[in-house]
């Protein structure tokens, strides 16, 4: 399952509650139909039917389907740039 670390944790749980429903509110991630080995990252108010959940220190991650076999044994990671922007990074968990 993907594991996120403690900045990614904070970035989701950031831009989470500038969503309306912040308490449901979470990072979806889910593959490009194209390519499907691409991820598309977008705030939801929810998960999908299908999608996974993953949760930790108060963020949501949502994973649909294809994303979350792609990313299981995968760590989430962030960094925040000074001007507020974030980029995620995936790594494979040690």
């Amino acid at each position: 399952m993907l594991t996120l670390t403690h900045s990614a944790s904070t970035a989701v749980k950031t831009i989470a509650e500038r969503n309306a429903d912040a308490d449901a509110a979470g990072l979806r991630i889910s593959t490009e139909p194209i390519s499907g080995s691409e991820f598309s990252v977008a705030i939801t108010p929810a998960p999908e039917p299908d999608d996974t959940v993953v949760e930790s220190d108060g963020a949501k991650v949502f994973l649909e389907q294809n994303a979350a076999i792609a990313l299981d044994s995968k760590i989430l990671d962030a960094k925040t740039e000074d001007d507020g922007s974030v980029h995620f990074a995936i790594s494979d968990q040690g």
